[in-house]
Protein backbone atom coordinates (compact mmCIF):
# COMPACT_ATOMS: atom_id res chain seq x y z
CA UNK A 1 0.00 0.00 0.00
CA UNK A 2 1.20 3.66 -1.11
CA UNK A 3 0.46 6.31 0.98
CA UNK A 4 1.10 10.52 0.59
CA UNK A 5 1.11 12.86 3.31
CA UNK A 6 0.71 16.59 1.72
CA UNK A 7 1.24 19.51 3.94
CA UNK A 8 0.30 22.75 2.86
CA UNK A 9 0.98 26.04 4.09
CA UNK A 10 3.10 27.17 7.84
CA UNK A 11 3.28 23.69 8.46
CA UNK A 12 6.68 23.30 7.72
CA UNK A 13 6.90 25.28 11.11
CA UNK A 14 5.13 22.43 13.41
CA UNK A 15 7.55 22.28 16.84
CA UNK A 16 7.78 25.95 16.52
CA UNK A 17 4.70 27.76 15.87
CA UNK A 18 2.26 28.02 18.04
CA UNK A 19 2.95 24.79 20.32
CA UNK A 20 0.19 25.20 22.87
CA UNK A 21 -2.12 24.98 19.58
CA UNK A 22 0.50 23.01 17.54
CA UNK A 23 2.81 21.20 20.18
CA UNK A 24 6.32 20.74 20.32
CA UNK A 25 7.20 17.98 17.60
CA UNK A 26 8.73 18.91 14.43
CA UNK A 27 6.03 17.34 11.22
CA UNK A 28 9.49 15.59 10.60
CA UNK A 29 10.11 13.64 13.68
CA UNK A 30 6.80 12.68 13.59
CA UNK A 31 6.88 11.18 10.67
CA UNK A 32 9.41 9.18 11.42
CA UNK A 33 7.58 7.59 14.04
CA UNK A 34 4.60 7.18 11.83
CA UNK A 35 6.87 5.43 9.60
CA UNK A 36 7.73 2.64 12.60
CA UNK A 37 4.44 2.40 13.46
CA UNK A 38 3.02 1.83 9.91
CA UNK A 39 5.92 -0.69 8.05
CA UNK A 40 3.18 -2.30 6.16
CA UNK A 41 2.60 1.46 4.06
CA UNK A 42 4.55 2.89 1.61
CA UNK A 43 4.65 6.34 3.30
CA UNK A 44 5.74 9.29 1.91
CA UNK A 45 5.85 12.98 2.71
CA UNK A 46 4.95 16.39 0.42
CA UNK A 47 5.36 19.82 2.13
CA UNK A 48 5.04 23.02 0.38
CA UNK A 49 3.78 27.06 1.42
CA UNK A 50 2.67 26.98 -2.67
CA UNK A 51 -0.92 26.34 -3.72
CA UNK A 52 0.28 25.04 -7.38
CA UNK A 53 2.93 23.02 -5.68
CA UNK A 54 -0.12 21.05 -3.63
CA UNK A 55 -2.26 21.07 -7.07
CA UNK A 56 1.04 19.44 -8.45
CA UNK A 57 1.57 17.02 -6.24
CA UNK A 58 -1.83 15.93 -5.77
CA UNK A 59 -2.37 15.42 -9.83
CA UNK A 60 1.34 13.40 -9.71
CA UNK A 61 0.21 10.69 -7.74
CA UNK A 62 -3.57 11.09 -8.01
CA UNK A 63 -3.67 7.58 -9.88
CA UNK A 64 -1.19 5.50 -8.62
CA UNK A 65 -1.39 5.70 -4.98
CA UNK A 66 -3.36 3.92 -3.04
CA UNK A 67 -4.63 6.72 -0.32
CA UNK A 68 -3.75 10.86 0.01
CA UNK A 69 -3.69 12.30 3.73
CA UNK A 70 -4.02 16.15 3.24
CA UNK A 71 -3.66 19.30 6.00
CA UNK A 72 -4.17 21.64 3.56
CA UNK A 73 -3.41 24.66 6.11
CA UNK A 74 -5.26 27.54 5.66
CA UNK A 75 -6.22 26.41 1.65
CA UNK A 76 -8.65 24.72 2.99
CA UNK A 77 -10.96 27.19 3.39
CA UNK A 78 -10.06 29.46 0.19
CA UNK A 79 -8.36 27.29 -2.64
CA UNK A 80 -11.20 26.06 -5.17
CA UNK A 81 -8.15 24.86 -7.21
CA UNK A 82 -7.12 21.94 -4.79
CA UNK A 83 -10.61 21.40 -4.61
CA UNK A 84 -11.04 20.83 -7.95
CA UNK A 85 -7.84 18.52 -7.97
CA UNK A 86 -9.20 16.45 -5.39
CA UNK A 87 -12.50 16.11 -7.63
CA UNK A 88 -10.47 15.24 -10.73
CA UNK A 89 -8.24 12.46 -8.94
CA UNK A 90 -9.20 8.71 -8.83
CA UNK A 91 -6.78 8.33 -5.18
CA UNK A 92 -8.78 9.04 -2.00
CA UNK A 93 -8.28 11.63 0.14
CA UNK A 94 -8.70 12.21 3.86
CA UNK A 95 -8.53 15.22 5.12
CA UNK A 96 -6.92 15.92 8.02
CA UNK A 97 -6.41 18.81 10.62
CA UNK A 98 -4.12 19.40 13.33
CA UNK A 99 -6.34 21.93 15.29
CA UNK A 100 -10.22 21.47 15.49
CA UNK A 101 -11.07 24.37 12.95
CA UNK A 102 -14.57 24.49 14.34
CA UNK A 103 -13.41 25.73 17.69
CA UNK A 104 -11.21 28.53 15.55
CA UNK A 105 -12.41 31.71 13.80
CA UNK A 106 -15.61 31.43 11.36
CA UNK A 107 -13.88 31.37 8.13
CA UNK A 108 -12.13 28.21 9.43
CA UNK A 109 -15.36 26.44 9.23
CA UNK A 110 -15.77 26.26 5.72
CA UNK A 111 -13.65 23.75 3.33
CA UNK A 112 -12.95 23.20 -0.30
CA UNK A 113 -11.49 19.76 0.48
CA UNK A 114 -14.29 18.28 2.64
CA UNK A 115 -17.03 17.59 -0.35
CA UNK A 116 -14.51 15.82 -2.12
CA UNK A 117 -12.66 13.50 0.71
CA UNK A 118 -13.32 10.39 1.71
CA UNK A 119 -13.84 11.78 5.11
CA UNK A 120 -12.30 14.02 7.22
CA UNK A 121 -10.36 14.18 11.25
CA UNK A 122 -10.02 16.91 12.92
CA UNK A 123 -9.16 18.13 16.50
CA UNK A 124 -6.79 15.19 17.65
CA UNK A 125 -3.46 17.15 17.04
CA UNK A 126 -0.79 14.98 15.07
CA UNK A 127 -2.55 11.55 16.02
CA UNK A 128 -4.80 13.61 13.27
CA UNK A 129 -2.66 11.67 10.51
CA UNK A 130 -2.25 8.23 12.49
CA UNK A 131 -5.88 8.16 12.51
CA UNK A 132 -6.47 9.24 8.58
CA UNK A 133 -3.62 6.23 7.65
CA UNK A 134 -5.85 3.67 9.48
CA UNK A 135 -8.82 4.41 7.78
CA UNK A 136 -7.03 2.92 4.33
CA UNK A 137 -6.34 0.42 6.70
Amino acid sequence: MKIIIINGPNLNLLGKREPEVYGNQTFEDYFESLKSKFPQIELHYFQSNIEGDLITKIQEVGFSYDGIVLNAGAYTHTSIGIGDAIKAITTPVVEVHISNTFSRESFRHQSYISPNSKGIIIGFGLKSYDLGLQSFL
